[in-house]
């Protein structure tokens, strides 16, 4: 399945006659980098890899935390002077450099207050989980969420302590419920000092208000002087809204809902079909460079 555009003429155009290191290209993790189940793809990673060792600015744009990123910014070799990646949904920017402990440096992290969106979120829905992040930790939660959902230190806490600090990010969490019934909970109850990412499954994000992938990538593109109109990003969820609207090339994958897909420039294959692979292999194209399976 080749890129499809809804704009005629606009696909490549990015990287058609410029250098790789003058492109930033923003990644999101699950359902674009990996697929549905966890797997790298060799097709995937050689073709990140490709554009990686031709110069061009990789930079992870994900929901997951520093913990449950920096494995997936090993695995891709993206462990280099000068790296950055986003973390949180744009919460946590950080540095990375092989001589930095465990690769990586915490450059910024944004914090809100939990307590009133937490509050009012529990009062409408008392049975839903909540992990509030422990940058560099893990989670403190407010029971057990499913087995895998979550990485680093998880501890069960007091709803005192859930919400007694500034957190960079809150997640609610219903087994039971789905995402249209999240996304009405949202719209009826109101939220205000936060901004938020319904996921595929009953799976909410909060973070501080007017952050998100897209305001990280925008200072991440400044501090490597990259021009606005050379900038490329992928993504498959509604916590990529944001990030696909704000590069010169956003990409859906195939698979993403209708929203997200309106929102992108392009679509490209599912990720069980390497969308991703399929799109840069185009770039490195474009920028004449050579991919190869390992």
């Amino acid at each position: 399945m080749a890129v499809r555009s809804r704009f005629p003429g606009s696909v490549g155009a990015v990287s058609q006659g410029v250098r790789a290191e003058q492109l930033l290209i923003a990644l999101d993790v699950d359902g674009t980098i990996l697929h549905h189940d966890g797997l790298l793809s060799p097709r995937v990673a050689s073709a990140i890899g490709a554009l990686r060792d031709a110069g061009a600015h990789i930079v992870i744009a994900t929901g997951r935390s520093v913990v449950a990123t920096t494995p997936i910014i090993e695995q891709l070799d993206l462990i280099r002077e000068g790296g950055l990646a986003v973390c949180s949904n744009g919460a946590i920017t950080i540095g990375l450099h092989p001589e930095y402990d465990g690769g990586y440096r915490i450059l910024e992290a944004v914090t809100f207050d939990p307590r009133p969106a937490v509050e009012l979120l529990r009062e409408a829905r008392p049975d839903a989980l909540v992990a509030v992040e422990e940058v560099g930790v893990g989670f403190k939660l407010s029971a057990p969420f499913p087995d895998g959902e979550l990485q680093g230190d998880l501890r069960v806490v007091d709803h005192e302590e859930l919400v007694s600090a500034p957190a960079t990010r809150v997640t609610f969490r219903d087994p039971n419920g789905s995402a249209e019934s999240f996304s009405e909970l949202v719209d009826r109850i109101g939220l205000h000092g936060v901004n938020y990412a319904v996921g595929f499954t009953a799976w909410l994000d909060l973070a501080p208000e007017g952050v998100s992938k897209g305001s990280a990538l925008e200072q991440v593109r400044r501090q490597l002087h990259i021009e606005p109109s050379c900038t490329i990003a992928v993504g498959d969820q509604r916590n990529d809204l944001e990030m696909l609207g704000w590069a010169a090339r956003g990409v859906a994958m195939g698979q993403a809902p209708p929203e997200v897909v309106e929102a992108a420039d392009e679509t490209t294959a599912p990720v069980e079909e390497d969308g991703l692979a399929v799109l840069l292999e185009q770039v490195a194209a474009d920028l004449s460079i050579t991919t190869r399976e390992n």
